[in-house]
């Protein structure tokens, strides 16, 4: 096994040009677990974490890019205001010194259903920036999953960096694990309102082939709100809506039965925490939260 570390991000991508097989590393908390149970042997290791750029994030008024490699414990500690379901999904992810190493472009690139990460992205609405010696491109998180384990990326290509929208309402990450802390989710479910744009988005992981959205969900939801006149009132949403927003959510669910839990259990959970989550984001909302983001 060849390890290449270049010094900045042409370097990286001239590497990664000449050897497409090469597998990027940053902080290496999934890829060296891999090699560590031999059930994966690169020809090549591609080191960024001298590639200063990827560590970097700036914000402006509607977005914020963040850089691949900015671990879990920055976005925690720097982005809670801006990305706050972000920020939630990541003080679930392992322990402090996975924090401390791990990052989003890290648990884009492995493409596992069960990303952390994931479900908080797709609620927030984010594009994937990913770029090779031949140009750069940005792929809607929605479309960068193409399996199970599997993205959008061509050989030659290496994520540069996450750009998501700036919350301009309240947003939740709930996940359920065998423990507590320290645990590949089971699922999880992330909601996010956007009232300047009077949507909502979800994201749910660990409970399809890919993170998926529950889009029947969010149209429906977001057609109640408009037609009962919540975004203005701020009134308490009926229950029999909030419960058929949880069964389009569990219903756009496709998950398997394996060690962690039964395919029933995913759904089950999925649709408890579409409504919990839905409930926290309301009473949110209805506070003040964003309500001010509609004139914005």
């Amino acid at each position: 096994m060849d390890f290449l570390r270049p010094a900045g991000w042409e370097e990286a991508l001239a590497a990664k040009a000449e050897h497409p097989t090469a597998v990027p590393i940053a902080g290496g908390t999934d890829v060296m677990v891999e090699i560590n149970f031999d059930h994966r042997r690169p020809e090549y290791l591609l080191d960024l974490t001298r590639v200063a750029e990827l560590a970097e994030w700036e914000s402006t008024d509607r977005t914020v890019r963040l850089g691949a490699g900015v671990p879990y414990s920055r976005i925690i500690d720097e982005l809670r205001t801006e990305l706050p379901g972000l920020a939630l999904a990541a003080h679930t992810v392992g322990s402090p010194q996975i924090r401390n190493r791990g990052t989003v472009g890290g648990n884009l690139g492995a493409a596992s259903p069960a990303g952390d990460a994931h479900p908080a992205l797709l609620a927030a609405g984010a594009e994937v920036e990913v770029a090779s010696v031949r140009g750069t491109r940005r792929i809607p998180v929605e479309e960068f999953f193409t399996g199970v384990k599997r993205h959008a990326l061509e050989p030659d290509e290496l994520i540069r960096a996450v750009h998501i929208r700036r919350a301009d309402g309240p947003q939740q990450f709930s996940k359920v694990g065998t423990r507590n802390a320290m645990v590949i989710a089971v699922c999880a479910f992330a909601v996010a309102l956007h009232p300047r744009t009077r949507t909502v988005r979800t994201g749910i992981g660990s409970a399809a082939p890919t993170p998926v959205r529950a889009r029947e969900a969010e149209e429906f939801l977001g057609a109640a709100l408009d037609e009962g006149g919540f975004w203005d009132s701020g009134a308490p949403l009926d229950p029999s809506a909030v419960r058929r927003f949880a069964e389009l959510c569990a219903g756009a669910c496709r998950p398997i039965d394996d060690v962690r839990g039964t395919a029933a259990y995913r759904r089950h959970a999925v649709g408890v925490m579409a409504r919990r989550t839905l409930g926290w984001t309301w009473e949110a909302y209805r506070e003040g939260e964003g309500r001010t983001a509609q004139c914005a």
